[in-house]
């Protein structure tokens, strides 16, 4: 019986995370529009109907649906399902990976803003400071929720990585947008120093490695620009999950 109520919970917990992320949807595509993601009902992009219940169940709407619009039969992105889907085994992930519902929730709260900023960045190419603000926010929440990192490292990862970005920025103008300075910024008060530049490290790898990619196959050329918010994001979630482990088999790799 324990373990079918513990199920029970981890499914409502998946579910949970999925709604919320489906609501994250909306702000994704709102946002970049100027409109506000606070009112009004979901409706459908291209002919825009009203969504029902039925219609806007996490993943499992899509999926009945075909993937398609019920009224419109307009094809739907699998994008969205993608997300919901994402927003709920992280939720469950998070529960396992820590143990403390606090943490998890205040890590949860980063990744939902995280995807949010990666998702808009890779759209428009900008990172809105509302969704910075939000960063700060968690920052401070994370003080009395994750109090094992010192103050001390919070506000050196505060300026840490932010300040190099900008001194490049300044150096060769173009190269990191404000919106990925001053995301790094905030994040830093969550992650502290060492797993912020960690955090970098692993964005410019994969940064690097995409960009290659794209001129492998002639998609970009060396002067044109492409979201780097994205990798910093996916950077940040690495470092905040594995960091510390990576840090020390790096240092006990090199003897140090």
């Amino acid at each position: 019986m324990l373990m079918v109520m513990t199920g029970l919970l981890y499914v409502l917990i998946f579910f949970a995370g999925a709604a919320i992320f489906s609501f994250l949807n909306v702000v994704i595509y709102r946002v970049p529009l100027g409109k506000d993601f606070t009112k009004g009902r979901s409706f459908c992009p291209s002919c825009g109907h009203d969504l029902t219940f039925l219609d806007m169940i996490p993943v499992f709407g899509w999926l009945f649906l075909g993937g398609k619009c019920r009224y419109c039969k307009t094809r739907i992105s699998p994008r969205y399902a993608i997300v919901e889907l994402f927003g709920g085994i992280i939720a469950v992930f998070l529960c396992f990976f820590y143990g403390n519902y606090a943490k998890s929730v205040t890590v949860f709260a980063f990744f939902a803003i995280l995807t949010v900023i990666a998702l808009v960045d890779m759209d428009t190419m900008e990172i809105p400071d509302g969704f910075i603000v939000a960063v700060l926010v968690i920052g401070v929440v994370s003080f009395f929720t994750m109090p094992e990192l010192h103050f001390v490292e919070r506000i050196v990862g505060f300026f840490s990585v932010s300040l190099f970005l900008l001194l490049i920025a300044l150096i060769i103008p173009g190269a990191f947008g404000g919106g990925d300075i001053k995301l790094m910024a905030a994040a830093g008060l969550i992650m502290g120093w060492k797993l912020n530049v960690l955090a970098l490290f692993i964005a410019i790898l994969g940064g690097g490695f995409y960009g290659i990619i794209l001129l492998a196959r002639k998609k970009k050329g060396r002067k044109d620009h492409f979201a780097f918010g994205p990798f910093l994001c996916l950077g940040l979630a690495i470092s905040l999950l594995w960091g510390t482990e990576l840090i020390n088999w790096y240092l006990k790799f090199w003897n140090l």
